[in-house]
């Protein structure tokens, strides 16, 4: 890419997809082309073809897809595997035929096997049953990664794919329901912590690990691949650590400190028992992350409580 490339980041108001438009305007990108729901739907195919034929991007972030965390993934099966699938379809299918020259699909680490093999490497796709309470989402993200191999395949078509961590930062979903692990616990300790309650409830029993990545790093390492790798192996992006949910509620507790206790219910589903990726991949090519998990907390939180009127917390 150089800095008069047309360039295309969908879902540009979602965690992700900001992020990008940030770094890019950071690296002095400026001919940056982004469209919102109202503007353009992604699921409907003839208005992507059509705006993929006006506007003609060379370049295409897709971070555009509806997420959410074990709740909606588990109250809305079939907008998440319908949309999902119609959004990447859509966008791939047009960025091909009106000449883009390079694509990257984003994706995210619950396309692997339950039970895979920890830390979690790229050979590991396809190879066992997936975490229950994400499949649709876990099944669109595969088909979106496949799409990608084949079309370069047939086609050669550059299309990249990157799997991503749980990500977090500015511009997160804070929504008690719908949200993943750690935007939802920095409301929850926050709100009880101006309640002046004596205690956090957190789903499940804490035990379950997770890996977290800083969202200003997810964008560096895309653009980062987007310009320096072109094959069809997926990509996992990722800090390379991980820790228990238990850990991160003390850390969330100490970064909004908060006073009281922190109580599991156990009642709650814990998902997928350590997901953590293997990310010499990445390293390999010249990239590691950069912004360390208590810094990344302490300036989302910052984030949070300086956009609290207009944040994205309801429920």
């Amino acid at each position: 890419m150089n800095q008069d490339s047309k360039i295309y980041v969908a879902g540009h108001r979602g965690l992700v997809g900001g992020a990008i438009v940030r770094r890019l305007g950071d690296l002095g990108f400026r001919n940056l082309l982004v469209k919102t729901h109202a503007e353009l739907d992604l699921t409907e195919q003839s208005a992507v073809d059509a705006f993929f034929a006006a506007e003609q991007p060379e370049y295409v972030f897709l971070a555009a897809a509806k997420v959410g965390g074990i709740h909606a993934n588990n109250t809305y099966p079939a907008q998440f595997i319908r949309d999902n699938l119609a959004i990447q379809t859509n966008v791939i299918h047009s960025a091909w035929r009106h000449g883009a020259k390079k694509l990257a699909f984003l994706g995210s680490s619950c396309i692997y096997p339950k039970m895979a093999q920890q830390p979690i490497s790229e050979d590991s796709l396809l190879t066992g049953p997936l975490e229950p309470t994400n499949e649709w989402y876990a099944v669109a993200k595969i088909a979106g990664i496949k799409q990608c191999q084949a079309y370069r395949r047939q086609y050669g078509f550059d299309a990249i794919s990157i799997m991503p961590t749980n990500l977090y930062g500015p511009g997160d979903n804070f929504d008690l329901q719908n949200s993943h692990v750690l935007p939802a616990m920095i409301r929850k300790f926050h709100e009880a912590k101006l309640a002046g309650e004596p205690q956090v409830v957190v789903w499940g029993t804490g035990t379950p690990r997770r890996e977290f990545l800083h969202v200003d790093d997810m964008a560096d390492a895309t653009i980062y691949l987007m310009e320096s790798y072109s094959d069809e192996p997926l990509v996992n992006v990722g800090v390379g650590e991980d820790l228990t949910i238990a850990q991160l509620a003390e850390l969330v507790r100490d970064v909004v400190r908060f006073e009281g206790e922190i109580v599991y219910d156990l009642t709650k589903p814990d998902g997928t028992p350590r997901k953590l990726l293997d990310v010499s991949r990445l390293n390999g090519l010249g990239w590691k992350a950069r912004v360390s998990l208590r810094d990344g907390l302490s300036s989302t939180y910052e984030w949070f409580l300086a956009n609290a009127s207009e944040v994205r917390k309801s429920g």
